[in-house]
């Protein structure tokens, strides 16, 4: 069977960890084309015929990163996270280098803060978000749960208590809560789109999305 290919992209991944080997083998999957830099030989050479090119060499290095030409990635992704400095001065190499789309991950607050400002595009904090996500879920009838940077969240829950029985138009969440159920997954189904007529049944699962605070609150109902 053909690969399916969703994506069919330049990328350039920096540092091969848990965090850019991942990233590197999930995005060679999904068929881009994926050049992978990274310091340690030893693990550079664990990674031959998982993703579509490897150089060994330091991101830390001007001459390494031109010779790569950012500039010819759609983007570049640069996981390293075991030292703040290096870092920082590969994500300058290549925004230097003008790579059109820098995604970065941030092992704390502080080293997010400088990626921001010295021009990194996305940054991300895998670990930091992993543990609020993990907060949310504790303790409450939420099963998944992803918020955005305004304050916005999607959540896969089990439904409150007064909307078993009832279709949405009649259970009225959206007036009562604030929120909006946009797919329910019934035991043995797929997840189908919400609609008026759509009942909540015991043993369900909803989707909501709006505000994480409005949420939250009816996350805390029965």
């Amino acid at each position: 069977m053909a690969r399916n290919r969703l994506h069919n992209e330049d990328v350039l991944v920096i540092g091969l960890g848990r965090f850019g080997g991942a990233v590197a083998t999930e995005l060679h999957r999904l068929g881009n084309r994926v050049t992978a830099l990274e310091l340690d030989p030893m693990l550079a050479e664990t990674y031959l015929g998982r993703v579509g090119r490897i150089v060994q060499g330091d991101a830390t290095s001007v001459t390494m990163i031109e010779e790569l030409k950012p500039h010819t990635f759609s983007a570049s992704v640069l996981g390293v996270g075991s030292s703040i400095e290096a870092s920082v001065l590969a994500a300058v190499n290549l925004i230097d280098n003008e790579s059109p789309k820098v995604w970065a991950k941030a092992v704390s607050p502080a080293h997010a803060r400088i990626l921001n400002r010295i021009g990194v595009h996305h940054v991300l904090s895998p670990e930091i978000e992993s543990g609020q996500r993990l907060a949310h879920l504790i303790g409450s009838r939420l099963m998944d749960y992803i918020e955005f940077d305004d304050g916005f969240a999607i959540v896969k829950m089990t439904p409150p208590q007064e909307a078993v029985g009832f279709t949405l138009q009649q259970t009225q969440i959206r007036q009562k809560y604030g929120v909006t159920v946009v797919g329910v997954k019934s035991p043995g189904q797929d997840f189908t789109y919400a609609k008026p007529e759509t009942k909540v049944r015991s043993g369900d699962l909803i989707i909501v999305s709006g505000p994480t605070t409005l949420i939250e609150r009816m996350a805390a109902r029965p």
